[in-house]
């Protein structure tokens, strides 16, 4: 399908109401006249500080979103794009077909998560053997390390930035991120990836891919890209990493 079949898709992008960097990086990139309408999750407890506080944060999410959804779907989108991953990722694949499923449910439209995303990224370059990079705690970490095992991936390593709130992940800069990814990587290792969309990575990944020359990915980016493809968008996109240039 051509994206001219396309012109005029409303997705509606559903993120806690704590993320400052998920807005500023999906509407730089907005092909077409495609459109965004933000769905902001109510998070009353943003501390993420230890394994309870991370628990707590996960509970808040899940009793808020349904509202989320409610409210978004008052502008009629076509598709719905999930700005936030950590619960994607609880419960390995499993899980995210859970989260999937109770937002197909909730809405009847099709969704695209930060792990589904993040999958199909991996598989569009090949690659087995994978650094990464977030801003959790090691109980967050462990989930994502589990999620990429059972796909099938190699862990090399990962690197969680320890961010003490949610708000507080959009204030990692990018010489912390650039450091991040650098510690995760190594001539063994055939792509790096980030997860947590409130670390506003895009720039920061497409810069350091063309140094090391290998695949650097933003969550956010790959989320973009597979909502982008799925709905038959298919615009390559110069400037934002070899994801959206090539695939």
């Amino acid at each position: 399908m051509s994206s001219a079949l396309v012109k005029g898709r409303k997705f509606a992008l559903v993120l806690p109401s704590t993320n400052t960097s998920v807005e500023r990086e999906f509407h730089h990139l907005r092909p077409q006249d495609c459109s965004w309408h933000t769905g902001r999750i109510m998070i009353k407890a943003p501390a993420l500080d230890s394994a309870d506080a991370f628990g707590a944060f996960r509970e808040c999410l899940n009793e808020a979103l349904p509202d989320a959804l409610e409210v978004v779907m008052t502008c009629k989108p076509d598709y719905i794009v999930m700005g936030m991953s950590a619960e994607t990722f609880w419960g390995g694949v499993k899980g995210n077909a859970a989260f999937e499923q109770g937002v197909r449910d909730l809405t009847g439209l099709e969704v695209t998560t930060g792990a589904t995303a993040a999958g199909e990224a991996l598989k569009a370059f090949g690659a087995q053997r994978i650094g990464i990079v977030t801003p959790y705690q090691p109980v967050g970490d462990e989930q994502v390390v589990a999620y990429f095992t059972e796909l099938g991936h190699d862990v090399a390593a990962i690197k969680g930035l320890c961010s003490e709130s949610a708000t507080s992940i959009a204030d990692e800069t990018p010489q912390t991120l650039r450091e991040a990814f650098l510690a995760v990587d190594g001539p063994d290792v055939d792509a790096l990836i980030q997860c947590g969309t409130n670390l506003e990575c895009i720039a920061v990944a497409a810069e350091l891919e063309k140094e090391l020359g290998k695949p650097v990915i933003a969550i956010n980016l790959a989320t973009m890209w597979h909502a982008f493809r799925v709905n038959g968008i298919d615009d390559r996109l110069a400037g934002h990493g070899s994801l959206l240039e090539l695939h």
